[in-house]
C-alpha cells in the first residue's frame, strides 16, 4: 500500500500503473489543500477555505487517444499540488483508461464511454476496462456521497472528436429525466468557449449521463476539438477553456452570475431527431471517411446502408455526427440532429 506520494507528475505515475494501484494517500499541502489519491488516475483536493459548497469532477482519457484534454487535467493537477493555484472548490480528477493512453488508442478492449451506470457488469464479457469503469462510477460515488447532501453537483466529462467538426467545440448536454435545461449551464459553457451544445434524447451509458441520473449532477461531455498525439495540440486554442476552469475551481461556482434573456444566449442548440445502431456486419456509411462533425444531408440521402437497408435523411439539413462505421454490433454507428432556436428549449434558471 503506497501512503506517501513523493511522484514529480502525478499522470506520469497514472501511466506507470495503468490498471490502478493499491493506494492511500492523504496529505495537506503547503497552502492548506487537502490532496487524497484513492487510485492511479484518482485524486481529490479539498481546498482550505471553500468559495461556495461545490463538487466538481474533471475527467479524461476515457478515450486513450484524446489528448488535448489530459494535458489540459495535468496541467491544473501540477498546479494545485505547486500551489500556483489557490484551490477554493473541492474537485475529483479522473484520469480515466491509462492502459488506452499508453498504446495511444481509443480503448483496448471496449469503448468505456458505453459503459457506465451498470453497464460493465451485464453480459458475460469480463476485461479489465469494465473493471476500471466500475471503480471509476465507486469514486464519483465516494466523492458526491463524502461531499454531502445541499451542494452543487457538477461534471464535465472532456473529450476530443475522431474527426473535423464545423463546430470545433460542442458540448453534449445528456438526458435530464424529465427536468427543465438549465440557463446557467448554458452560460456556463459559452464561458468555456464551447458555444455548441447538443441536447441529448433519452437515457445512454455515458460517464456524463451516469452522473445525472445517479446524482442530479449538472453533467456533460466536452467535446474539444480532434484526437491528435501528445505534443501536437496548439494548447492556444483551449487557453478560454482552461483559463474558465481555473476560475471555477479558485473562485467557485457562485461566482457565476446570472444575467440576460435566455433567448440572447451566445450559443447554438442542436437535437437529436436519431440514434442509429449497427444490426449488421456489413454496416457501410455512404460518406467519406473525413465529414466533418454536423455536415448537413437532404431528406432522401442515403447516410449508412446496413446490410440490404438503406438509411436515409428524413428531413432537410438533418446533419451527423459521431459516424463511425467499425463500432460494435449492436452499439451507435451515428447520430443525426437539427437545429432548433434556443426559445424552443425548456429551461429553469438555476
Amino acid at each position: 500500500m503506497i501512503t506517501q506520494f513523493t511522484e514529480q507528475n502525478f499522470l506520469q505515475f497514472t501511466l506507470q500503473h495503468e490498471w490502478g494501484t493499491a493506494i492511500d494517500v492523504q496529505q495537506t499541502l503547503a497552502n492548506g489543500t487537502r490532496m487524497e489519491i484513492w487510485d492511479s488516475g484518482v485524486v481529490c483536493f479539498t481546498p482550505a477555505q471553500e468559495a461556495s459548497p461545490f463538487d466538481l469532477v474533471l475527467s479524461s482519457a476515457v478515450h486513450g487517444d484524446e489528448t488535448a484534454p489530459i494535458e489540459i487535467c495535468d496541467s491544473l493537477i501540477e498546479a494545485i499540488r505547486c500551489g500556483a493555484l489557490q484551490l477554493k472548490t473541492r474537485v475529483l480528477f479522473l484520469i480515466a483508461n491509462p492502459a488506452a493512453i499508453n498504446i495511444g488508442e481509443r480503448f483496448v478492449e471496449e469503448n468505456m464511454n458505453r459503459l457506465f451506470s451498470g453497464a460493465h457488469s451485464k453480459g458475460e464479457v469480463q476485461n479489465k476496462e469494465r473493471e476500471r469503469a466500475k471503480a471509476i462510477e465507486g469514486y464519483v460515488r465516494r466523492f458526491y456521497n463524502e461531499g454531502g447532501r445541499g451542494r452543487q453537483r457538477m461534471h464535465y466529462d472532456m473529450h476530443t472528436a475522431i474527426r473535423d467538426s464545423k463546430h470545433e467545440k460542442f458540448a453534449v448536454y445528456p438526458y435530464q429525466n424529465g427536468k427543465p435545461y438549465s440557463k446557467r449551464q448554458l452560460q456556463l459553457l459559452a464561458a468555456l468557449d464551447v458555444p455548441v451544445v447538443l441536447l441529448h434524447d433519452g437515457p445512454t451509458t455515458t460517464f456524463s449521463y451516469f452522473s445525472v441520473n445517479e446524482f442530479a449532477a449538472d453533467a456533460f461531455t466536452l467535446e474539444l476539438g480532434k484526437v491528435r498525439p501528445f505534443g501536437e495540440n496548439d494548447m492556444q486554442k483551449f487557453a478560454k477553456t482552461k483559463q474558465q476552469l481555473q476560475h471555477l475551481l479558485t473562485e467557485g461556482y457562485s461566482s457565476y452570475e446570472q444575467s440576460g434573456n435566455p433567448n440572447e444566449l451566445a450559443i447554438t442548440i442542436y437535437k437529436v431527431l436519431r440514434s442509429i445502431n449497427r444490426t449488421q456486419a456489413d454496416f457501410r456509411l455512404n460518406f467519406s471517411a473525413d465529414l466533418a462533425n454536423f455536415t448537413a444531408f437532404r431528406k432522401g440521402d442515403v447516410l449508412a446502408e446496413d446490410g440490404d437497408t438503406q438509411i436515409r435523411a428524413e428531413v432537410d439539413g438533418e446533419a451527423v455526427i459521431f459516424p463511425n462505421a467499425n463500432v460494435a454490433i449492436g452499439q451507435r454507428a451515428l447520430l443525426t440532429v437539427t437545429p432548433i432556436e434556443i426559445s424552443a428549449v425548456r429551461m429553469n434558471e438555476q
